[in-house]
């Protein structure tokens, strides 16, 4: 039987060659890990309990009062910051001309309606901006309100337009 194989022995307690210690201080090393966790764990929550603690204590602050005026100043910002200026500006732009400069865009949220204050370089110009404005989309109601001649400008006019203005 010489080219039969000799038997296999497989020894799984073999217990030469490696040194108990290293396991031993592995177990050391974590165990003063967890203690120490637990420690930081301990300090923490002492820490939040203090911190609640002082926290309730402290007197509650008084809301500031708020005049009835300040109410609606701060509503009728919202409202006019919730209006569709997108809407306005285009149809301020369609009309532009180098005629014609805008001085104020002012808008009342209430009534749904802006004026519109600019000068022209003349009585004409100021008209035909007028008859535009009330050709284009998103402005309704476009009625010239008030112009003037400037003194000492060939023909200048001042003029505020008011128009009830719609989000198309």
């Amino acid at each position: 039987m010489r080219g039969m194989m000799k038997p296999l022995r497989i020894n799984f307690r073999d217990s030469g060659g490696t040194s108990p210690w290293i396991g031993r201080a592995l177990l050391a090393i974590a165990a003063v890990v967890m203690v120490d966790a637990g420690f930081s764990y301990h300090a923490a929550r002492q820490a939040l309990r203090e911190n609640e603690i002082r926290y309730a204590r402290r007197a509650p602050t008084a809301a500031a009062k708020v005049s009835p005026q300040e109410v609606a100043a701060a509503r009728e910002t919202v409202q006019r910051l919730a209006m569709p200026w997108d809407h306005l500006f285009r149809a301020l732009e369609s009309v532009a001309s180098d005629k014609v400069a805008l001085a104020s865009i002012e808008p009342d949220t209430r009534t749904g309606t802006v004026t519109i204050s600019g000068d022209g370089k003349d009585y004409l110009a100021a008209l035909s901006y007028v008859a535009n404005l009330s050709h284009t989309d998103g402005l309704e109601r476009v009625q010239l309100v008030r112009h003037e001649q400037k003194a000492n400008q060939n023909g200048a006019v001042s003029f505020a337009v008011s128009a009830a203005w719609s989000a198309k």
